[in-house]
């Protein structure tokens, strides 16, 4: 019998002290048992350090001095990690038990998948008296006009209803397993997007690779969902918005950009805006407009393509290579 592949866990911690320990809690429950646990510190007000290294001895602590945002967090475990997968769990988020072995399984069943996420749902404060909700059961491609995407299964009761692993068009960002050899060929996620949309370009990269993106729906995820950044902050709307423009941008580069572009400058913008006047959401409206402004700014800069767009990326696969096999 095979011997357990060692998993890195990867999560950031962002001035979620509290959280993070209910993270680190949970993976002290786990069944499997052959992992490597590796905590970012995004330059938190308050260096946690010397609190994880006292009560958490077996964690792989690196501290931040600046803050990455989520790809730039999680790359940083990524350039030190030496699982031969690595799960990247939200700091907001508690696994179950038997959920590592449950999708390591996946993997091993179906050699061309190269990530992996388990259901997600919202995080149940009293288990046995409520039920479960789902809040990711895979997802829709994103469509090449709207820019919008589905959430399968969200706000769903977990019946069992998603009871087998399924090929999906995205794996979720709280929550995934990805195979060291994608890495190796595709690089680390894209530090531009810094919050929002970066796992979905980076499962674009996968996909094009000639790997599988797949959901194990048997394993499961608790999300504290919208504990960090909060559901109607600015700060999301901003990010929400620009960065699903730089994914579109780097995802449908050429001939296929221009249906998203005008309907982007005929519908999405006057009618976005509109709405955040009449609702007085001013301080929305405002950085909805910088979204889209940076978007301009950066396009003139870089002048995004496909090919052009994964340079970076190319290069990070390279370097992160040779620096495993150096070790």
């Amino acid at each position: 019998m095979r011997k357990q592949p060692l998993i890195s866990i990867i999560t950031v911690n962002f001035n979620g002290l509290e959280l993070t320990v209910e993270l680190l809690n949970s993976i002290r429950r786990l069944s499997y048992k052959n992992v490597e646990i590796l905590v970012v510190d995004n330059a938190s007000k308050d260096n946690p350090e010397d609190f994880f290294l006292h009560n958490y001895p077996e964690i792989h602590f690196i501290r931040s001095t600046n803050n990455l945002g989520f790809a730039g967090g999680n790359n940083l475990a990524v350039k030190v990690a030496t699982g031969e997968f690595l799960f990247f769990i939200n700091n907001d988020a508690e696994i179950t038990e038997d959920c590592l072995e449950k999708i390591v399984k996946v993997f091993e069943s179906y050699p061309s998948i190269g990530v992996v996420s388990p259901l997600l749902c919202y995080y149940n404060d009293n288990p046995p008296t409520l039920p479960d909700i789902i809040q990711y059961a895979g997802t829709t491609p994103v469509h090449p006009l709207t820019a919008r995407n589905s959430t399968i299964g969200e706000k769903q009761i977990d019946n069992g209803q998603f009871n087998q692993p399924v090929p999906t068009a995205y794996a979720h960002g709280a929550a995934m397993m990805v195979k060291r050899a994608v890495i190796e060929k595709v690089g680390m996620m894209c530090e531009d997007f810094f919050l929002y949309y970066e796992e979905l370009d980076w499962c674009e990269r996968i996909r094009r690779a000639g790997f599988d993106i797949w959901i194990e729906p048997r394993a499961k995820v608790y999300h504290k969902e919208s504990v960090t950044i909060g559901v109607l902050s600015p700060m999301k709307t901003y990010y929400l918005n620009r960065n699903r423009i730089l994914f579109m941008r780097r995802n449908s580069g050429g001939v296929n950009f221009i249906p998203y572009s005008l309907f982007l400058m005929f519908f999405t913008i006057p009618k976005n805006v509109m709405v955040y006047l009449l609702r007085g959401q001013f301080a929305h409206a405002k950085v909805f407009i910088e979204a889209i402004a940076w978007n301009i700014k950066d396009g003139f800069r870089r002048k995004h393509s496909i090919e052009s767009g994964f340079e970076s990326e190319a290069k990070s696969a390279i370097n992160f290579k040779k620096s495993f096999y150096n070790k």
